[in-house]
């Protein structure tokens, strides 16, 4: 399929094109035995009213909805619950399947739509309990106002379904009725609330890490798995914030140069604790006649099962791993061309279709006690407010802070219960009933320790394990082994959904700053910025709900659930001891001008003078894109003085490559003697690491690098790891005496392509730096395949092979012509429809699903659109949106999605945001009445019933 590099510039050349697909859908579905059922106007059924009038059972007044021609709406209500009634309605008009199946998801649920197919992952996700802890949010935690809102917006979405199902829904929707009588049920407010938690799960922190870390030891040993993750480069990768201190129970920022000064040299921080090691678990407290090589196998096994599990739930941000996070910065008025400030962010999530964003506006006509919102920016279908924007008076950006509050615990497990502290302790327990579509239902136990939900209770592949584990009798449900609960804050209930409605209304950082104390789950960097004064102010605050672990836990290693002092401080009685809220870092109009974050360290952990005093992880982004950002940003300021709006547009697409920067001057002095690779390896001459669609030297230093990755750290990892089909042969065993050292097996890998590793993220940019001066490694060896390929034994042997790889894999791809090589041509984006268009049969995938678009940037550039070295070069992360907000005048603000704003295939606007996005550009935002009223193509007025 060519790439879609253009989209139709006349609308009624869209619609011409439109009608020909519908043709063919009519055709395919005939040919398949359904033309009676589907026709134009079934797929057109589920179109929303954009123009005139609808009754809406519960306002009270008239809402207008007004829609500019890319079909975003900005709303006009007289009080807030005719506010967040409108904003459901309109939500499930242009969203209801991507709400439908993101409800079913939070609560387990997916079976009821979409059959057996889906029972483990329900089961999983029902052992996580999320809509339980939403349930209690929403019963115990939440403002009676909070509330209100909640269940205005649920009325307006249930308003929208009265009387509709199949077709009238969506396309999707008519066709899971093909084959089930399935019917959508009322929405509740806990379904919104329930959706806060599978965001926090894919913003969990290094719950991935601390798994690949205790599989690792399978085959490395601890000091080459701490090689492949070193500690944050302080030295060269700015910190978020710099030089605060706590000091009677207050985090106090820096004064003067501190606040945003360069750094002097220093080294990772951080009140660590001792590290756990499988070794350790296995000679620690177990029981009988255990062994440390039997809980290490029964460890790993547990825990490469566990991460097949992980692999299998829906991501609806993303798939684990280095890609999410985001961009985001605010640069002070005093270095804006506006002489207000200019704030500019772009999360990194996974591509979806439609994109997990939809922009609105929420205005009250006039501000009144009863009507306090006039707030615009992106929103959640399914949740009611705006998440990341801004309202009159102050704007707001989010970055993934990227803190550890996930712990895994080993459980040592009998009959009757768990282990702690030598005592037995019943579990407690709960049944849950997983319904299936078509018939059916299957019946699970939930098991707690006091760590949290025993997670390897889900797992097939677990209940062989244990054989030579460290437990002498078996669980009830899995077998012998260890157990593995999850300890995570999430499943604490907390108060998030009262923050997004006091951000919406903030009016100044002090205001900001007492939302974000609200803002537990998940811990996000917040920036801002507001109009005030005569340059306006800029701010940053770290929130969230950050655990104190006990003095034996570090958050690295899985720990032992059965000893005290690993659980988190406060303990197992789940009232935990978490950082407190007044001693978290923020800062407020820092001296050097502008505040940065994209997932780096956001400050420096540890003990000294200047030091953080609480470890809030140590798995941090490596600090690539941050420090590019920063170094964009201080460069233009000493050129020109000065940053404009279209300067922070720019910024955002910045394709620039740090490891290719640092590698190809390398690569170019090897000795190549091959003509083919020598003429590949030209390629790279007077290159400047930009990675642009139409570059052929990023594409052959993109295939370079993946194959540097593959020979020096992929081959070496063990098979949990390595990308799923991906197969090579290893000993037999790994000692004992030499003939049987000889006996080779074959091995595959068990990963899947998201998540397998080496992914190529920052983390092994800085491996990389930090092993490259040592030309003779043991990283650098590989074995020689066959008689052809020699072993390597130094730097550059590894490097002119992976060239040579390289040249060859491209040719194979983009052919042997190298001037028609492109990056774009490689790293392509398609964007696939939820669950129908990932999982469905493949003419409803052709149907639902759109692309491809070739693409520039690449993994930990600012412009991120994120690739997994290990499984090749799609697109797997992507700036989700991007916007760019003047606080001068809000109505000069820019925005874009990664789609559109419909979820209807075959509308308007369903992705007719996504060439522009792709090449850069960025919408119009208008925020006052007198531009919503100038961009306004329809008005739809919501009605009261009876009036």
């Amino acid at each position: 399929m060519p790439a879609n590099e253009t989209a139709p510039s006349v609308k009624k050349k869209g619609r011409r094109a439109r009608l020909i697909v519908l043709v063919l859908v009519l055709a395919l579905f005939a040919g398949l035995g359904y033309g009676a059922y589907w026709s134009v106007d079934s797929v057109r059924a589920s179109f929303p009213q954009t123009t005139g009038s609808l009754k809406v059972p519960g306002l009270t007044g008239a809402v207008d909805v007004k829609r500019d021609a890319n079909g975003i709406p900005q709303l006009y209500a007289d009080s807030d619950e005719d506010l967040f009634r409108a904003q459901g309605f309109v939500h499930a008009q242009d969203r209801f399947w991507e709400m439908d199946v993101r409800r079913h998801m939070t609560a387990g649920r997916l079976s009821e739509m979409f059959g057996a197919g889906q029972v483990e992952t329900d089961a999983f996700l029902r052992t996580l309990g999320w809509r339980r802890v939403a349930q209690q949010e929403y019963d115990t935690k939440l403002s009676p106002e909070t509330k209100k809102y909640l269940q205005a917006y649920a009325d307006g979405v249930n308003a929208y379904l009265k009387g509709k199902s199949g077709k009238d829904l969506s396309v999707e929707h008519a066709a899971l009725k093909l084959s089930d009588a399935y019917a959508p049920e009322q929405w509740t407010p806990v379904d919104s609330v329930a959706w806060l938690k599978a965001m926090a799960w894919d913003l969990r922190g290094n719950m991935q890490d601390e798994i690949d870390r205790a599989l690792m030891t399978g085959k490395l040993s601890q000091a080459q798995i701490d090689e492949l993750y070193p500690p944050y480069p302080f030295d060269r990768n700015r910190p978020i914030v710099e030089g605060g201190s706590v000091k009677g129970g207050k985090y106090t920022p820096a004064a003067g140069p501190g606040s945003g000064s360069p750094m002097s040299t220093g080294g990772q921080g951080g009140t660590t604790g001792s590290q756990v090691s499988t070794q350790t678990v296995g000679e620690t407290g177990l029981a009988g006649n255990a062994t440390a090589q039997g809980a290490t196998v029964g460890l790993r096994t547990s825990l490469g099962a566990l991460a097949d599990t992980l692999d299998e739930i829906p991501a609806i941000l993303g798939p684990a791993g280095s890609g999410i996070g985001s961009n985001s910065w605010v640069v002070s008025g005093r270095y804006t061309t506006t002489g207000k400030p200019l704030l500019a962010n772009d999360p990194h999530l996974s591509p979806q279709l439609p994109s997990v964003w939809y922009q609105m506006g929420l205005h009250c006509r006039a501000a009144s006690a009863a009507c306090k919102y006039d707030v615009a920016g992106y929103t959640f279908s399914g949740m009611p407010g705006v998440i990341i924007g801004h309202n009159a008076d102050i704007a707001w950006g989010m970055t993934n802070l990227g803190a550890d509050v996930t712990d895994l615990y080993l459980e040592q497990v009998k009959p009757e219960g768990y282990v702690y502290d030598n005592k037995v302790l019943p579990f407690t327990t709960r049944e849950e009933v997983i319904k299936i579509a078509g018939g059916g239902e299957k019946k699970i136990t939930v098991r707690s320790t006091g760590n949290g939900p025993l997670i390897s209770d889900r797992s097939d592949e677990i209940t062989t394990v244990g054989a030579r584990a460290p437990v002498s009798s078996a669980a009830p449900d899995r077998g012998n082994g260890y157990g593995v609960a999850l300890r995570w804050t999430a499943l604490d209930p907390g108060k998030s959904m009262d923050a997004v409605f006091s951000i919406n209304r903030a009016k100044n950082f002090q205001d900001f700053r007492t939302a974000a104390r609200d803002f537990e789950v998940p811990s996000q960097n917040l920036i801002y910025a507001d109009n005030k004064g005569a340059g306006g102010n800029i701010g940053y605050q770290a929130p969230g709900r950050i655990p104190i672990r006990g003095g034996g836990a570090d958050g690295k290693m899985p720990a032992p659930g059965w000893d005290s002092k690993y659980a988190w401080k406060g303990g197992k009685d789940g009232n935990a001891g978490y950082v407190p809220q007044d001693e978290m870092p923020w800062a407020y109009n820092p001296e050097r001008g502008f505040i940065v974050t994209a997932n780096q360290a956001v400050t420096e952990s540890g003990t000294g003078a200047g030091k953080y005093p609480y470890l809030l992880t140590t798995d941090w982004g490596y600090g690539a894109r941050s420090q590019r950002i920063n170094d964009l940003i201080e460069a233009k300021i000493k050129d020109s003085g000065k940053i404009s709006t279209d300067d922070m547009r720019t910024m955002q697409m910045d394709n620039s490559s740090e490891i290719a920067a640092l590698l190809t001057p390398m690569l170019a002095k090897i000795n190549v003697s091959d003509p083919d690779v020598r003429s590949a390896q030209k390629l790279l001459e007077g290159w400047n690491y930009t990675q642009e669609p139409d570059s052929a030297a990023a594409a052959y230093f993109n295939a370079v690098w993946r194959n540097i990755l593959k020979l020096a750290f992929g081959d070496k990892m063990p098979k949990e790891l390595r990308v799923e089909g991906s197969c090579m042969n290893v000993p037999e065993q790994t000692t004992g005496p030499a003939d049987d050292l000889a006996k080779m097996v074959r091995e595959c890998g068990e990963r899947a392509a998201d998540s397998a590793q080496p992914d190529g993220g920052d983390r092994w940019f800085e491996v990389v730096r930090r092993l490259v001066k040592d030309e003779k490694s043991p990283w650098w060896q590989s074995p020689a395949v066959g008689r052809t390929v020699a072993a390597t034994t130094t730097r550059d042997q590894l490097f002119a092979r992976a060239m040579k790889d390289a040249r060859w894999e491209l040719t194979a791809k983009l052919g042997k012509d190298q001037s028609t090589w492109s990056w774009g041509r490689l790293h392509q984006l398609m964007l696939k429809n939820q669950t129908i268009g990932t999982e469905g049969p493949g003419y409803l995938q052709w149907l639902l699903n759109r692309g491809p678009w070739n693409l520039g940037g690449g993994e930990a550039t600012v412009n991120a659109t994120g690739w997994n070295a290990s499984s090749g070069y799609g697109v797997t992360w992507v700036p989700s949106m991007r916007m760019v907000v003047n606080l001068a005048d809000f109505d000069k603000s820019r925005w874009i999605n990664l789609t559109g704003a419909s979820g209807h295939a075959y509308h308007d606007h369903y992705t007719d945001q996504t060439t522009l996005w792709a090449k850069g550009e960025l919408l119009d935002w208008p925020f006052g009445k007198d531009a919503v009223d100038r961009a306004a193509v329809d008005t739809l007025t919501l009605q009261p019933e009876g009036s």
